[in-house]
């Protein structure tokens, strides 16, 4: 499979519309189902981080006081990214803040996101959760660390999709889809899925 950039954020909410900044962000550069390359940064969000927040996630106001401010992280790891595709678990969230923060510093923002919870809906029905780490558990993806921070979302994510990569070739009988193929695939009802290989 091509190479990809799997990403995750942490944040200080649902939100960049409404004011939410990233806190984290992780991206693991995935490659013929293996991790090559990774990039990870705390990032100062310049507000205060919601309790319920810090619960979840376990990074405090404490931590991200003396990193780097949002447009620094973001600028690197822009660079870090470069033109490749991106992957996240719920892309539809990771895709805004992404968008938001590179066009707050005047950076292109058009890489096409594929989404691997919307991929496994279409592929593991039987699974009653696809959280990402009720999918990790189901299908017995490695070990990555403490859920919610964004290193171990992003590996998780990885192996994720590169799972899917090769359920897709073996219970379609092709090569390893791309991200493109598997976009379509993810917004393909699960009943067509057959139809996206028709030649």
């Amino acid at each position: 499979m091509e190479r990809v950039a799997v990403l995750d954020f942490e944040t200080t909410g649902l939100s960049p519309q409404q004011g939410d900044r990233p806190t984290e962000l992780a991206v693991t550069l995935v490659e013929d189902g293996r991790i090559v390359d990774r990039f990870q940064s705390l990032m100062n969000p310049q507000r205060r981080i919601p309790a319920f927040v810090t619960r979840l996630t376990g990074i405090t106001d404490a931590m991200v006081a003396a990193a780097p401010p949002v447009g620094e992280v973001m600028a690197e790891a822009a660079r870090f990214v470069g033109t490749l595709p991106v992957v996240a678990h719920n892309a539809a969230f990771d895709r805004k803040f992404w968008v938001h923060e590179l066009q707050r510093l005047g950076l292109p923002a058009s890489s096409p996101f594929a989404c691997t919870m919307l991929l496994a809906r279409r592929l593991y029905p039987e699974c009653g959760s696809h959280r990402l780490g009720a999918l990790a558990q189901a299908l017995q993806l490695p070990p990555c660390g403490r859920a919610h921070r964004a290193m171990a979302d992003a590996e998780m994510a990885g192996h994720l999709w590169s799972r899917i990569g090769a359920d897709v070739a073996s219970r379609f009988g092709v090569a390893p889809p791309g991200h493109a193929l598997l976009r379509r695939l993810q917004a393909t009802p699960r009943a067509q899925l057959q139809r996206c290989f028709a030649a």
